[in-house]
C-alpha cells in the first residue's frame, strides 16, 4: 500500500464522523432558544437521534465511500470507534441524568476497550489505514457478484446499526438512570476489566503466532498448524470470550439499573459471534497444513469458556 493512499483514507477515517459530530454539537448551542420542531425532536428522542446519526453518517455515507474505493475497510475500524462517539452522546445530551462516578467508569472502561481494539487492528493491519477489508465480506463479494453493490448496504452497514446501537444500550442506560453507586457497579467493572484483559493476551498471543509462521513461510520452513498455547491452549477462541464479557459486563451495569432489557443487544451479538466462529473453524479446516491438527484441537478444547483440555489420547482411542 502506497503512503499515499495511506495518508488518503487516514484523512478520510478522521474527517468521515464530521457530519454528526458537527450537528450535535450545533443542536447543544441551540435547542434552548429555538422554537424549531427539529430541535424539540432532538431534545425529546435521544435513542431515536442516535439511530438517525448512524444511518446518514455510517449506513450511507460509509456505504458511499465503499462504493468509490471498491472496499469495506472503514467500518472495521469504526467498530472500535462509534461506542466512544455513543457514550460521550449520551452522556451529554440534556436529557440525561446519571451518578456521576458510575457515568466515569463507564466512559474510562469505554475508552480503555476501544484504545486496546483500535491498537490490536492496527497491529493486525501493519499499521496501514485501509490495507484490506474483512475477509468475511470479500468472501461475500464474490458470492454475490453484481448485486453486492446494493446487498453490501444491508448486509455490512444497515446490519452494524443494529448490532452497534444494540450492544450499546447499556451505554444509554447508564446515562438515563440516576441511581447510587452500589456493589453491583464494581462487579460490572470487574467483568468488564477482565474481558479487557483476557482479549488483549488472547490477541497479543494470536499475533506473536501469525508473526512467527509469517516468517518461517518466508524462510522457506514449515508453519506451526495450530496455536495451541497460553490462553488457546484452554479455548479455541479466547478473544472472542473475552470480548462476550466485555459486553455482558456492561449489561450488569444495566441490569443494575433496572434496565436489564438491554441485554437484547448482547444476546444478538453473542450469537452472531457464534456464527462467525463456525466460518473462522471452516476456513481452518479448508488450509491442507493445519487440518488434521486443527480437528484434534477441536476435540480437546473448548470453543469459547477457558477450561482444562481433553485428553488428545482419550480422544483418539474413542475415535478408533
Amino acid at each position: 500500500m502506497s503512503k499515499r493512499s495511506n495518508l488518503k483514507n487516514a484523512v478520510i477515517a478522521f474527517l468521515v464522523p464530521l457530519p454528526s459530530i458537527l450537528f450535535y454539537l450545533y443542536f447543544l448551542t441551540h435547542f434552548q432558544n429555538n422554537t424549531n420542531p427539529l430541535w424539540s425532536w432532538c431534545f425529546h428522542h435521544p435513542l431515536l437521534l442516535a439511530n438517525v446519526f448512524f444511518f446518514f453518517n455510517v449506513n450511507v455515507l460509509f456505504w458511499l465511500i465503499s462504493r468509490v474505493q471498491s472496499s469495506n475497510w472503514m467500518i472495521d475500524l469504526y467498530w472500535t470507534v462509534i461506542p466512544v462517539l455513543l457514550v460521550h452522546y449520551y452522556a451529554t445530551h440534556p436529557l440525561a441524568q446519571f451518578d456521576r462516578r458510575r457515568s466515569k467508569f463507564v466512559i474510562v472502561l469505554t475508552w480503555v476497550w476501544s484504545l486496546r481494539l483500535t491498537h490490536n487492528y492496527f497491529r493486525r493491519e501493519k499499521w496501514q489505514w485501509g490495507a484490506r477489508e474483512d475477509w468475511r465480506f470479500t468472501d461475500m463479494c464474490q458470492q454475490y457478484g453484481k448485486h453486492w453493490w446494493w446487498i453490501s448496504f444491508f448486509a455490512i452497514y444497515f446490519s452494524q446499526q443494529i448490532f452497534l446501537i444494540g450492544i450499546c444500550l447499556p451505554l444509554h442506560a447508564v446515562h438515563s438512570v440516576d441511581k447510587p453507586l452500589n456493589i453491583w457497579d464494581f462487579v460490572a467493572v470487574g467483568v468488564c476489566l477482565c474481558g479487557i484483559v483476557i482479549a488483549y493476551f488472547a490477541d497479543t498471543q494470536l499475533h506473536n503466532f501469525v508473526t512467527r509462521n509469517s516468517k518461517l513461510k518466508e524462510l522457506g520452513k514449515p508453519m506451526v498448524p495450530n496455536l495451541d498455547r497460553g490462553l488457546w491452549q484452554y479455548s479455541r477462541h479466547p478473544n472472542y470470550f473475552g470480548e462476550q464479557l466485555w459486553w455482558w459486563g456492561l449489561v450488569v451495569f444495566a441490569w443494575n439499573l433496572g434496565q436489564g432489557w438491554t441485554f437484547i443487544g448482547a444476546l444478538i451479538n453473542s450469537m452472531c459471534l457464534a456464527y462467525v466462529t463456525l466460518l473462522v473453524e471452516q476456513r481452518m479446516l479448508k488450509q491442507e497444513y493445519r487440518a488434521e491438527a486443527y480437528r484434534l484441537y477441536q476435540k480437546t478444547t473448548s470453543v469459547w469458556v477457558p477450561w482444562f483440555r481433553s485428553s488428545a489420547i482419550a480422544v483418539k482411542d474413542k475415535d478408533t
